[in-house]
């Protein structure tokens, strides 16, 4: 797929935007307020994989522990602001990477001036976060609540950042409507060249926000849009992270971790092919090289449909046949089977290791 190129915009020590990698962010559900509960979920969310973590900043206790949360952990942190732009600018002073403001509530330009003012000191990116539930009044009464209402808010946003002379822009435009969330990027990337953020707001639970999530930022990136994107769940934001991953992963963006492919049974399967896939998803948790593990039910959809994968196993009448690139290197008891597959994926990715360190 072809990716529509962007601005680059700096955020910590990563970059947003252009050539970029995309980036996975996810928010914090702690309480602000207490700085070691929010510290063990951002140390929690990097562990996962997540590149960058955003913090509700919604009073002054709020803002002066972002400079204590900064100094503990090593992620970039943005801080979402609504309603009180003086809280944006007392971020910015407090050391936060990049700042998350909605043009439905933020104010008068007045407070907009002051918050670039503060931000182009350090260049700190602003992303317009515009939400379908709170677009601004004018753009409701002249177009209702649509994607062309949540387009000119944003745009607007950008004419007043542009006018105080700041380009260090991210732009996201999220609805908990799928179609009405890929309708509005769709329409604001044929305009711009800032970065997009990418979300399906108030999706839902793990199990129909992960769906709506996977169609409507699967759809956009299809697309070639988007630099940067989060999963909002009803759910531990872990799972937030997993979930933007395995979007990434599915597309073939990102390959830097292990993926897991399995057949969905029939009646040909003779193991107990769910409980085999749990088993080894738990035993690889530690596990960074980017390689592919097949984990099927019969021989119809082993070693033949699956022989892209590096490396799996499929399920015979209580045996298993592990395989490497679709190539048989042995037979085994189904008891057998995780252990012998996690062993041998150890195998490979320690030599992998060794190799891309070559002082080991």
């Amino acid at each position: 797929m072809d990716r529509k190129l962007t601005k680059k915009v700096r955020v910590g020590n990563l970059k947003i935007g252009g050539d970029s990698p995309i980036t996975v962010q996810s928010m914090t559900n702690t309480n602000t307020r207490n700085v070691q509960a929010t510290i063990r979920q951002i140390h929690q969310l990097q562990e996962a994989g997540c590149d960058i973590v955003r913090l509700a900043i919604f009073d002054e206790d709020c803002v002066n522990n972002i400079r204590e949360i900064k100094a503990n952990t090593e992620i970039p942190l943005v801080a979402d602001i609504h309603f009180d732009y003086r809280l944006a600018v007392a971020s910015i002073k407090q050391g936060i990477d990049k700042l998350r403001i909605n043009p439905g509530n933020i104010g008068s330009e007045k407070g907009v001036k002051e918050i670039v003012a503060a931000a182009k000191e350090r260049l700190i990116p602003i992303r317009i976060g515009v939400n379908s539930g709170s677009i601004k009044k004018d753009f409701l009464y002249k177009y209702g609540n649509t994607p062309k209402a949540m387009v000119e808010s944003a745009l607007e946003q950008i004419s007043i950042l542009e006018k105080f002379g700041y380009e260090e822009i991210v732009i996201s435009l999220k609805a908990s409507s799928v179609n009405k969330t890929v309708e509005a990027y769709r329409y604001i990337s044929k305009y711009i060249d800032y970065p997009l953020h990418l979300g399906v707001t108030e999706a839902g639970t793990s199990w129909s926000g992960t769906i709506k999530s996977a169609m409507g930022i699967g759809s956009l990136l299809l697309d070639g849009i988007g630099d940067t994107l989060r999963v909002s769940l009803t759910a531990d934001p872990v799972e937030e992270v997993k979930v933007g991953k395995e979007i990434l992963k599915a597309l073939g963006i990102r390959k830097d971790s292990i993926e897991i492919i399995s057949c969905p049974t029939c009646g040909r399967c003779n193991i107990e092919l769910e409980q085999i896939v749990s088993q080894v998803q738990d035993q690889i948790q530690d596990i960074k090289e980017p390689i592919t593990i097949a984990v099927m039910g019969c021989v119809v959809n082993g070693p033949g449909e699956a022989k892209e994968a590096d490396i799996g196993i499929a399920g015979g009448k209580g045996r298993v046949v592990l395989f490497k690139k679709g190539k048989t290197i042995g037979t085994y008891p189904q008891e057998e089977a995780v252990s012998k597959l996690i062993s041998e994926i150890r195998r490979m990715t320690d030599n992998e290791s060794s190799c891309n360190n070559p002082s080991l």
